[in-house]
């Protein structure tokens, strides 16, 4: 069987979110340590906890909820990118790589994960690298950042030209001890109604 590659932050109270963002938070509901026949836990949680997909309405009004999204950009061919050392990630680090319609693309960025501390800096993806991915059809876009835009913007670019491309967007992956290649990605949204976006389990196949 091919290895499987869990490439998801640990979800729990430790778990950094956005600065402002709603904090996890774990509370128990019944526990049988009280009486209980059953340990059952309540969540309160932002949906952007942890690695997660950024869902169109997150920026735009009339945009799909996670549970109208299509799922088959979340599974199939991917291809890591090593993207480690710049500061913005350009179009010119598709050089090399065959990227095309139905190869999901993913950047690792950094050398470590720390889902516990949220970074004080990370690389976003350039206009002209949204424009060429949604150009070339890829299914979804993938980061180990907590955006794919950088931390001050206000106008977030590239969501919205990956969004108006339909390119799903998979933001906070743990991708410090993966190679870069090709794999399978598996990394399905949750089906909300209401929300904006999704936590995701997100899982790496060997090809």
């Amino acid at each position: 069987m091919s290895r499987i590659i869990d490439v998801s932050q640990p979800v729990g109270p430790a778990t950094a979110v956005w600065p402002g963002d709603q904090p996890c938070r774990v509370d128990w509901t019944m526990r049988r340590d009280a009486g209980a026949s059953v340990n059952v836990a309540a969540l309160t949680m932002s949906a952007h906890t942890g690695t997660h997909v950024d869902g169109p309405y997150h920026v735009d009004d009339g945009g799909a909820r996670p549970a109208a999204l299509a799922l088959e950009a979340f599974i199939g061919p991917a291809v890591l990118i090593d993207a480690r050392g710049r500061d913005r990630i350009e179009a010119d680090a598709l050089d090399g790589v065959e990227v095309n319609d139905g190869v999901r693309v993913l950047f690792r960025t950094v050398e470590s994960a720390e889902p516990a501390a949220f970074p004080e800096w990370f690389a976003a993806l350039s206009p002209d690298l949204a424009r060429v991915l949604a150009a070339r059809r890829v299914p979804l876009v993938g980061t180990d950042a907590p955006s794919v835009d950088p931390f001050d913007s206000k106008t977030l670019d590239a969501h919205r030209v990956l969004g108006g491309g339909g390119v799903a967007i998979l933001e906070n992956l743990v991708l410090a001890d993966v190679e870069p290649g090709r794999y399978t990605l598996i990394a399905l949204p949750l089906r909300l109604t209401d929300a904006d976006s999704s936590p995701v389990r997100a899982v790496l196949i060997e090809d």
